[in-house]
This record gives C-alpha cells, structure tokens and sequence, in this order.
C-alpha cells in the first residue's frame, strides 16, 4: 500500500512581548491515502490567497504578512486636556510617529508629560514613538499670582493687609480701605482692570495675574481736586488742608461753625497759640485754584496777627477763584491788607459774602483789603476799622468791581469809604448806606477816585457823609425806590417781601428795602 502525505494547516495565536498577538502556520504531516498533490495544492492556495488576512485588523492588502499594531493610551489630569490625538485608547502600525498637543483650562498651566518615552515630556506638543504598547498622562497644575497692596499717607488697607499675598487664580479677594481721621479714600491705583469699582473703599480684585494695587487717601471729603471733580470739604480739617493743594478745586458740602470738627484747635481764640486762623496762600504760595462754596456758610472765623499782613479766610488769592460762599461772624484782626474772605485778591470773586468785624492798619475792607482782580455780585456788612485805604468792602481798588454792596460801619483816618477806601479802577452799579467816619478822603462812597464810578449809590443819612469821590447820594426812601436804579438801568426787579427773583442781578422790595442781589 502506498503512503501519501497531506497537510493540515493550523492556525494559533502565540502570545508575543508587549501583549500584542502574532498568527503561526503550524504545518503537520498526516498520513493521507490521496498523496502528495492533495498536500502541495493546499500550500499553494496558502501562498497565493495569503490565508489568515482574514482573521485580523491591518493587514497588508494582498501580503499574507500581517502589520503588528501598538496601543497608546491617553489621560489627561484636572486642567486641562489632550486635543491630539484626544484622549483614550489608540491603535497605530509598530513605530508610527504620533504627534501629542496638550491644552491648558483657563487659571492652569502645563507642567508634562508622565508615562513612557515622550520626546519632550516639558513640552505640550511633541511626539512619541510606538515601538511598543505605551501609556501617558498630560499633567496641568493651578497657575498661583501674587497681589501687592500698599496705601498713600492718610489710611491704610485692611482687606486683605498690607504686602504681598498670594492667591489661586480666579480667587475673588476682598479689598478694604480704611481712611484716617481728617483724610478720605479717594480710589485704587495700579493694576486695577479687574477691580470691582477703582472708586469704591470696598470692593473686590479677581486674581488673574500678578497684581499691585495701592489705596489713595486725600485730607478731604471727596473729589480729586479737578474742575470736574473737586475736592469735598465738611471741616475745619478739610478746609485747613486746602493750603496744601494751592493749585486744585474745592466745594464746601455743609455749613461750618466752632461746633464743627477742628474748631478747637485750628479756628478758636486758643488755636495756634491765641493767633486762631491761619490764612489759607501768602506771598510765597497763593491760592490759584478753585472754591466754591455753593451757597454754604462760613461762621465764626477768628483771627488775631495784628503784626502780619495778608490776613482773611484766604491771605492771598492769585490768580484762582472764590464764589457761592459766605464767611459770617468773622472777628479779623490783622495789619496790612485784612478783610474777612481774604488779605488780598487777584483773581476772581463772585457771589460772595461777608460779615463780623475787621480791624488793621492798611487796606483794610469788610470783604478784602486790596483788589487787584475782579469782584461781581458780592457784598459785606462786616464793621470795618483801619487806618488807611480803608472801605466797607474794599481797601483799596485797582481792578473791576461791579453789582455789589456794603452795609457796614466804616472807621479810618485816610482813604475812607463806605464801599472803596481808595479807587483806582472801575466800579459800576453799586452802592453803599454804612455810616463812614475819617479825616482825610473821606467819603459816602469812595474816599478817593482816581479812575470810574458809573451808575453808583451811596446813602447820605445813614452814611453821615454828604460827600463822595465817587457816585450819586441819595436820601434813604430814594434809596429804596426802584425808580432810583431803573433811571440807570440796572438789572433790577421788585418783589414781595421775603421772595427773590433770580433771573434779575438785583431785587429790591419797592419802598421798604434796599436793593439786594437775586442769588441771596
């Protein structure tokens, strides 16, 4: 009997390196009683049709050697994410080039790769080879930041502290600012993009970077001191602090008087070794700025410097303005150049008004002691007492003075008026009905003229003086007559008694008053 041998072809997986499967062709002999033709068709058709192709994913199309695949599996921790090739588990051909890109969240950073043989496991795109089966992790940490706070003279910040802290990005910090007596917060500096409100003591800061803020405090009650935004003052304090800043803008925000803070110590007969009020600019530093008193009080000012000169609320007031204020019940004691608003004036002073007692040497006036500016809409009934160029509103004039008044009782020696001790300039449509007592140049009005008086008044009964360098007595019903100032056409109208008119510069109730401004 003959022997054939035939072939049967068996198919097993071998478990290789790396947990990957390869496919073995185990070839046994049998004995078959077909032959060897039986035997060599089956290897043929194994050669030919690449049998086992079938039996797994990647294989070479028409090869009969299959590829061998790697797995990479991919994470990522809280942070952040892996957006090639993404994350979970991946099949590539052996030794397949992956690129890896990693994305930070927001408030985190990169710090690496962890896992097997990246190629730059610091950097957040790189690659890795599959030369086997491979795990890796892309690792995110929370970015930290730093906040410096400090603060200007006048407070200090409390929330969170003062120095530098550091705090998780994204952390909401609570920021308060404390001003010290006399001062008031005025806003937040520096880094301030992501602060709540810049404006606002309390307030919040959102960490999203390295921050150094600081907290503002001025010696005042608000503003910053701009045209826009002026300075607040609600004290003896605020407003002693006004020297400090000769050149900004100021408003008044209440009434002051001796029950007001800093009276005591900055106003009164004891302040300042008995001399009370420091006037606010001098020759040195004058006052260029702003104030405005928007219609508020000024009350019981005292100062007593009878061996210094340029003595008032304000010395000195340069080229600045002062209105909308009234300074009542002053007692000002000075030598040269003294009224109760100020020593001396060459700016601008409009609705304004004074009233109390002054006394000195030279230029001495119930309003100011010399003018060298403008003075519109303004008055004083202040007691006026000096020795020359003294008037019941002003010294002595040399610049423009129109619409105002004085009612005070003026004393001197020389140049004594009772509106203008001496005039040099131009005064229109004023008057004056206080009684004026002197020596030489003595008159109703103005002492001495040397320049304009048009359309102006005084009183020749309650005066005493039947005389003026300047200006048209009148008896006291003409005084009180409107007739009297429309015959030279001021801005006047009659009103009932206790009302005013605004929209006219002057008001008078017909027969019983004498004109008084429209703002009064």
């Amino acid at each position: 009997m003959s022997i054939f041998w035939s072939l049967t072809i068996e198919y097993r997986k071998k478990k290789r390196r790396n947990d990957s499967f390869m496919k073995e062709v185990n070839v046994k002999k049998i004995l078959n009683p077909h032959g060897a033709k039986i035997g060599i068709f089956i290897i043929l058709l194994f050669w030919i049709t690449g049998a086992g192709c079938s039996l797994g994913p990647s294989c070479v199309p028409a090869c009969g050697v299959p590829a061998i695949q790697r797995a990479l599996f991919v994470s990522s921790t809280d942070g952040g994410r892996v957006i090639t090739p993404g994350e979970g588990t991946f099949m590539y051909n052996a030794d397949t080039v992956v690129n890896l890109v990693a994305v930070a969240d927001e408030c985190y950073e990169f710090v690496n790769w962890t896992g097997n043989d990246v190629a730059n496991p610091n950097s957040p795109t790189t690659t890795i080879t599959m030369n086997a089966e491979k795990s890796i992790t892309a690792n995110f940490a929370l970015l930290n930041y730093s906040l410096s706070a400090d603060s200007t003279d006048g407070g200090s910040v409390t929330g969170p502290g003062e120095g530098t802290f550091t705090y998780d990005c994204g952390t909401v910090v609570e920021l308060v600012a404390e001003a010290e007596e006399s001062y008031s917060f005025v806003q937040w500096t520096g880094n301030i993009s992501t602060i709540a409100s810049a404006d606002a003591a309390e307030t919040t800061i959102t960490m999203n970077g390295n921050y150094s803020i600081s907290a503002n405090f001025i010696m005042f009650d608000g503003g910053n001191g701009t045209t826009e935004n002026p300075y607040e003052i609600a004290d003896w304090r605020q407003l002693n602090n006004v020297r400090n800043y000769p050149s900004s803008h100021f408003t008044i925000m209440n009434n002051l008087d001796s029950n007001s803070v800093g009276y005591t110590e900055l106003v009164s007969a004891t302040a300042n070794e008995g001399k009370g009020w420091q006037p606010i600019g001098n020759a040195v530093v004058k006052f260029t700025g702003g104030f405005n008193g928007q219609g508020y009080e000024i009350c019981d000012l005292f100062i007593s410097r009878p061996n210094e000169s340029n003595i008032g609320l304000f010395g000195i007031v340069g080229n600045g303005t002062v209105e909308n204020v009234g300074v009542v019940n002053g007692n000002v004691t000075g030598k040269d150049s003294v009224g109760i608003l100020m020593g001396k004036n060459e700016g601008a002073v409009s609705n304004a008004y004074s009233n109390g007692s002054v006394n000195g040497n030279y230029y001495i006036g119930g309003l100011t002691g010399k003018n060298e500016g403008a003075i519109n809409s303004s008055y004083s009934s202040g007691n006026v007492i000096g020795n020359a160029r003294v008037g019941g509103l002003i010294g002595q004039n040399s610049a423009i003075v129109g619409d105002s008044y004085a009612t005070g009782s003026v004393t001197g020696s020389n140049y004594v008026g009772g509106l203008v001790g001496k005039n040099e300039d131009t005064v229109s449509n004023s008057y004056s009905n206080g009684s004026v007592t002197g020596n030489t140049f003595v008159g109703g009005l103005v002492g001495q003229n040397e320049d304009t008086v048009n359309n102006s008044f005084w009183d020749t009964q309650t005066s005493g003086q039947a005389n003026s360098a300047g200006g048209t007595g009148k008896t006291t019903a003409e005084m009180m007559d409107i007739n009297t100032f429309l015959g030279v056409a001021w801005d006047i109208c009659a009103v009932a008694p206790g009302a005013t008119n605004p929209a006219y510069t002057w008001n008078i109730v017909d027969n019983e008053t004498y004109p008084f401004l429209g703002w009064e």
